[in-house]
């Protein structure tokens, strides 16, 4: 027996834009808290393994512990790795292409923050160098408050 057109099911191929909110929680809220009102960057500490975590997080990757101290962090470190992208997605990008993605281990902290890389020429990006942050003018209280990393 045939299915109606209600049993079969109507595809809709396209794109269609649903705006929502997304909570980032109390240690997400302090951490773009921070940044956008005092151009800090935190993380937070392992009472037990002692390993600093930026972005912060509630609980020690290692041992499950609350990380429930939090300690500023400098804005220049280290990249530990990178990549150039080579192509444009103006939905996701903030940056036309080509531009690089970096792994940025801060001082003090024992994890990476992934953020882009700016004021560089794109050959001359070597994992090593240093880095310090450049905050945005206008901060809104997220990741993007945080500019770009550019070489110290």
């Amino acid at each position: 027996m045939a299915k109606s057109p209600e049993e079969e099911g109507m595809v809709y191929h396209g794109r269609i834009n649903v705006p929502y909110t997304w909570y980032v929680g109390e240690c997400g809220s302090r951490f773009f808290t921070e940044i956008r009102d005092n151009k800090r960057i935190m993380g937070t500490k392992c009472p037990t393994c002692n390993v600093v975590y930026v972005p912060p997080r509630l609980r020690c990757g290692k041992c499950f512990t609350a990380a429930e101290k939090w300690v500023e962090l400098g804005a220049t470190g280290t990249l530990q790795t990178f990549t150039i992208v080579h192509y444009t997605e103006s939905v996701i990008h903030k940056m036309e292409a080509p531009f690089a993605f970096g792994l940025i281990k801060l001082d003090g902290a024992d994890t990476g923050l992934l953020h882009l890389l700016g004021e560089v020429e794109l050959k001359n990006i070597k994992t090593g160098m240093r880095v310090e942050a450049v905050f945005a003018e206008e901060r809104k209280g997220n990741i993007l408050d945080i500019k770009y990393f550019k070489p110290v």
